[in-house]
């Protein structure tokens, strides 16, 4: 992802007589981008944009901000998912059935279609699953990265899993690269468009033509991915 700097907090702006607060992100972009989600609105700008042109930006766009806010102030909160011996997740792609036996020490283990867990009275089961998925998701990740990185001549970078709400993945300027552990419950192809997606940032830390047409070369239908990635998110359960 491209270079940023801290979040910056505390800006207010007034919309059709509504007190509304926001977040500056900074970043070497060409254009101010307004983004409404769960955090509030969010404002990711070039680094030397003036802030006057981006209040009047955000006034221009004032309905279409406060209609968003709104949205999201009436959505009911996520269900948790219910983890119950049976139970069913999808994982990969691929349907994964979850046993519970609350009895000994805490541990998991996989087998076939099967993940099988075995709570203690300092382990709850949901605890339980969110560690056997991440140790899944760094096996997955990993092998996905080594398949991917030599097409584009460069070393398998660094892997850290990361736990964002809404970004799936980043690139630092050092080379390592974060994927999001819940990446794990969308198809294999998802990932590794994602992986595809990051690897490319060590070619063009930006989001030019250029660094798509890199993207292309590893995931020549990565539009469509991309259009599913939005879609699956709204359904990934909640732990």
């Amino acid at each position: 992802m491209p270079t940023t700097t801290p979040p910056e907090s505390g800006h207010r702006i007034a919309l059709a007589g509504e007190d509304v607060s926001f977040q500056l992100r900074r970043s070497r972009r060409r254009t101010i981008g307004l983004t409404v989600d769960h955090r509030g609105l969010r404002i990711a700008a070039p680094l030397r944009a003036r802030l006057g042109d981006i209040e009047k930006l955000i006034r221009e766009h004032g309905q279409w901000v406060l209609d968003k806010l709104a949205n999201w102030r009436e959505r009911p909160p996520p269900e948790k998912f219910g983890i119950t011996d049976g139970c069913v997740i999808s994982i990969l792609g691929e349907p994964l059935t979850v046993t519970v036996t609350p009895i000994g020490r805490a541990r998991w283990q996989f087998a076939c279609q099967r993940l099988h867990l075995w709570p203690s009275a300092s382990v709850n089961a949901g605890q339980l699953l969110e560690k056997a998925l991440r140790e899944k998701a760094r096996s997955v990740f990993a092998e996905r990265l080594a398949v991917y990185a030599p097409l584009l001549g460069v070393s398998v970078p660094p892997l850290r899993l990361s736990s964002a709400r809404t970004r799936w993945g980043s690139c630092s300027h050092h080379g390592g690269i974060s994927l999001n552990w819940r990446l794990i419950f969308m198809p294999m192809a998802i990932v590794d468009y994602v992986v595809a997606h990051e690897l490319a940032h060590l070619k063009e830390m930006n989001h030019s033509p250029r660094f798509w047409s890199v993207v292309e070369r590893l995931c020549p239908d990565w539009r469509a991915r991309r259009l599913e990635l939005r879609h699956l998110a709204r359904q990934i359960p909640q732990l």
